[in-house]
């Protein structure tokens, strides 16, 4: 940095501001850095200062551009020089730099704090949500924040943003762009119909909510859909949605309001259907309660990298919840009738890969069967899934 406008007369200005309450007007700045600098800067110094310091201190920084961008997903800095996006292609390195890894800390300090969290040396990690006006994003639900502060993360401070876009996506635009083939479509619409219970499963960001949501969109009007999510995504085009988001505790360690809470509050409120957005820990036992205790078409999403891997996947959150290995697999047989796998392909783009069948061996345990599938694997359950569709259309 040259001339008058010196990196510690930047920081001293930071530190007379992080004395006031409330996040600075540029008046407050200006005034701020006339101080400091003893009255010796010029009008261009001075704006070039205020430019540095405004950046610096409103919404995401030096960030801000990435998050308006309506293709980008994640945003993510591992090093001052090295920031990335996701714009659903795999990542791609930015032309954007901060100044130095004190600046980057600076920043996940500031959005902690913006979302209600503790980061500092006792705390060096933070997870939370920021919302749309807060992280000055516009048309989304807001911002995932992810922090972890040197020297635990040992490159320096690492950043991760999520935009939170609203899923609104139809079926129908799903099948136009490629993501879901003509006759799984057909298939889906008449799973839907037919209030059958699923899961959509997938890595991360393989599009489980975005498949979720166009699915709900399908459901008849005349249904009332109540949602439960720990961060705010889904957003069907349906009439009547209900959506009930967790919160986590604030700095006080207090006020935290979790999935399980909502799932349970979800049954008292009327619901036809009732949908996890995503099931990542116990609240698993009582989604699979509430399914069998008349709840038809339930749905929910759950981090699983293939459909034959979701009775292990459901059998490790189940036992957060106090539930053993013969319940879980009892209470899924009779829950969940049907798997939809997502996956991102090679080149970025999301599609639907298989969907599958819930089935239970004579001896008990529920294994996953394919009863459709985007290649040329035997489907052995097609004709099962079929006839259970069949049989429930016609109740």
């Amino acid at each position: 940095m040259s001339g008058l406008v010196t990196a510690e007369l930047l920081e001293r200005v930071r530190e007379r501001l992080a004395e006031g309450a409330g996040d600075p007007d540029p008046a407050q700045v200006a005034a701020a850095i006339r101080v400091e600098a003893g009255g010796v800067l010029g009008d261009t110094d001075l704006l070039r200062a205020l430019r540095l310091l405004q950046t610096e201190m409103t919404g995401a920084g030096v960030l801000e551009p990435l998050l308006h961008d309506p293709r980008v997903a994640d945003v993510l800095v591992t090093a001052p020089d090295a920031v990335w996006v996701d714009r659903g292609d795999g990542l791609r390195r930015t032309w954007v730099r901060f100044p130095d890894e004190a600046a980057v800390r600076r920043l996940a300090q500031r959005l902690a704090l913006a979302a209600g969290r503790r980061l500092d040396d006792a705390q060096p990690w933070v997870d939370g949500r920021l919302s749309g006006s807060e992280a000055a994003v516009g048309n989304s639900f807001g911002v995932r924040l992810h922090a972890v502060l040197a020297p635990i993360a040992h490159g320096g401070t690492c950043l991760s943003l999520r935009i939170l876009r609203p899923a609104t996506q139809g079926l129908d635009a799903l099948a136009a762009a490629g993501a879901v083939p003509r006759d799984a479509k057909l298939l889906l619409e008449n799973i839907i119909r037919a209030r059958l219970a699923f899961l959509v499963v997938g890595g991360t960001g393989a599009g489980k909510t975005t498949l979720l949501s166009g699915l709900l969109a399908k459901v008849d009007p005349a249904e009332r859909i109540v949602c439960v999510e720990d961060a705010a995504e889904l957003a069907p085009p349906h009439p009547h949605v209900v959506r009930l988001v967790a919160r986590t505790a604030n700095v006080e360690g207090v006020g935290e309001v979790t999935v399980r809470d909502l799932v349970r509050q979800a049954l008292r409120m009327r619901p036809d259907r009732i949908v996890v957005g995503e099931v990542r820990g116990p609240e698993v036992v009582d989604l699979l309660t509430a399914l069998n205790t008349g709840h038809d078409g339930g749905a929910g999403t759950v981090h699983a990298n293939s459909p034959h891997e979701v009775p292990a996947r459901l059998e490790a959150l189940a036992a957060l919840g106090g539930m053993d290995r013969l319940a879980l697999h009892s209470q899924l047989a009779a829950a969940i009738q049907v798997i939809l796998h997502v996956h991102r392909r090679p080149d970025g783009s999301r599609a639907l890969r298989e969907i599958g069948m819930v089935t239970r061996t004579p001896t008990g345990p529920v294994h996953i069967e394919a009863a459709w599938s985007a290649t040329a694997h035997p489907i052995p359950a097609a004709e099962a899934l079929t006839r259970l569709i069949n049989e429930r259309l016609a109740q």
